[in-house]
């Protein structure tokens, strides 16, 4: 099976760091998804959600503010200003890290709509992994 290695740092050090299925991108131009043997582009990234399938087939997702992506053949490389990985082992965890993508988006934009739609999708993704 081919892999991407996907690499996502903020200014407080890396945040995730493994080989997966496929990503998802929250692009300047609207979403993308990226698969190994994707063309090679450098593109900014908007406030968002970046949905991460790893190799045993779960999603993972991490919020953020803005940023840059730099993806080619066999890897995508991550750099955002701001990020919270919505994971945890319990609903208490989740709820806590949910919280924090919301408080961190509202920070970024004052598009109340755009934080909201993006809360939404985090908080459906991570009922449908629990």
């Amino acid at each position: 099976m081919e892999t991407l290695k996907l690499d996502i740092v903020t200014p407080e050090g890396k945040i995730f760091s493994n080989d997966v299925k496929s990503v998802t991108l929250p692009g300047s131009e609207g979403e993308f998804g990226v698969l190994p043997g994707h063309v090679g582009v450098v593109t900014t990234l908007s406030a968002g959600v970046i949905e991460i399938e790893k190799k045993d087939n779960k999603k993972e997702i991490v919020a953020i503010n803005w940023g840059y992506a730099k993806v080619d053949e066999k890897s995508v490389d991550v750099l955002v200003e701001g990020a919270v990985d919505i994971n945890g082992n319990s609903e208490g965890e989740i709820a806590q890290a949910i919280a924090n993508a919301k408080k961190l988006l509202e920070e970024s934009t004052d598009n109340n709509v755009a934080v909201s739609m993006v809360v939404s999708r985090i908080e459906n993704t991570a009922k449908s992994s629990l």
